[in-house]
């Protein structure tokens, strides 16, 4: 039986689907299966009235390497969207990523000299603050934030969001969670510094069904629900799926964190005037506003769509039944994916690919870049 495939992929996501797309370049025989009743994993966009809507939140593509963006305008051609996303923080609107549209919202400060000596001397204030504790390296995200954006926007644009987002306390999360943030001294809300970005024209599944054109998929298809099966019909499996779950959770589960979405269709032309808006007060239960044809749709053409559609997301703790997210990489996690993981070297007949497998935040360009050699 092992001559029915050469390759099965678990998991019809980006990964999954450009590892099929370049499996079927080689001349392998390929099945791609999805415990899903659609193809596309988490980019999968809907249709409703007219508009795209992206079901497992916002994806917007971007990269810095020519190859990987001409390979995938190559399959669907895709628009000139620019990610700008605004912060709403009780009400008044702030321009996401920080920089001086921020910085003037927020002072009125007018010239670069201004803000960066705004900045400095709050940064200057919580060092004083971390030294008087005693602390010579940021103990928390709190204090780590304060040191690289000062105390306002900390408390304006950070913490609230942060504490939704992960369902904590930014005193009680590690530091290294916040590495950075970009502080940029310049009129810019191009959130993303990459030289190529946008949505593909018609939506995501026009660049999945096109990945996967001329190879059979199955959807519906639980790969745990017949496991021996499923090993059974192909030479070799990538498995797409979670890594701790194909090992029966032998060391413990990993955690992530989830995200529920609230969709409604509203009867006006246009709700936010964006696609994306944060949401940064604690008070706000929601971390943000997605108005999907702002994607897609731009200057008049939003006024020719009547309705609207918005989805609210909302951040919690996952459990078994609802869709894993984003990793939570402290020293448990990052321990116990390490034992996954030297299971899955010794594989001979498996590779464990995407985020799920490999428990890290992928961006779409650099899964293809890597699986397509770029």
């Amino acid at each position: 039986m092992k001559n029915d495939y050469d390759l099965l992929i678990v998991g019809a996501g980006i990964y999954g689907a450009t590892a099929a797309y370049k499996a079927k370049r080689e001349g392998k025989r390929c099945l791609v299966i999805d415990q899903r009743q659609h193809l596309g994993g988490n980019i999968y966009c809907e249709c409703v009235e007219g508009i795209n809507v992206h079901k497992y939140g916002a994806h917007i593509f971007h990269t810095n390497n020519r190859r990987v963006w001409d390979f995938v305008n190559s399959i669907v051609e895709f628009n000139r969207y620019t990610n700008s996303p605004i912060a709403n923080y009780k009400g008044r609107q702030y321009n996401l990523p920080f920089n001086m549209n921020t910085f003037y919202q927020m002072w009125g400060v007018t010239t670069p000299d201004e803000a960066r000596q705004q900045i400095d001397r709050q940064r200057q204030e919580a060092l004083q603050s971390m030294q008087a504790d005693g602390a010579k390296e940021p103990r928390n995200l709190e204090e780590q934030a304060l040191l690289l954006v000062g105390r306002d926007i900390y408390e304006t644009l950070v913490k609230g969001y942060t504490e939704k987002q992960w369902g904590r306390r930014c005193t009680d999360l590690p530091p290294f969670i916040i590495k950075r943030l970009p502080v940029r001294f310049v009129y810019d809300n191009n959130y993303f510094s990459d030289r190529y970005q946008g949505i593909p024209i018609g939506g995501y599944n026009r660049l999945i069904d096109g990945l996967l054109d001329g190879i059979e998929t199955r959807t519906g298809v639980n790969f745990f629900d017949d496991r021996s099966y499923w090993e059974s019909i192909a030479s070799h499996v990538l498995f797409t799926g979670k890594i701790d779950e194909y090992y029966d959770y032998r060391f413990g589960q990993l955690q992530w964190r989830s995200v529920r979405f609230e969709q409604e269709t509203l009867a006006t032309p246009n709700y936010q005037g964006n696609a994306v808006m944060n949401f940064t007060d604690a008070d706000v239960p929601y971390t943000r506003i997605i108005e999907h044809k702002h994607f897609e749709m731009f200057g008049d053409d939003v006024y020719r769509c009547p309705v609207t559609v918005i989805s609210r997301e909302y951040s919690s703790e996952w459990h078994e039944g609802i869709e894993p997210f984003y990793t939570v990489n402290d020293n448990r996690n990052d321990s116990l994916y390490r034992q996954y993981k030297a299971l899955a070297d010794r594989e001979e007949h498996v590779t464990f690919g995407g985020r799920l497998a490999e428990y890290k935040y992928y961006d779409m360009a650099p899964i293809i870049e890597k699986i397509m050699g770029f």
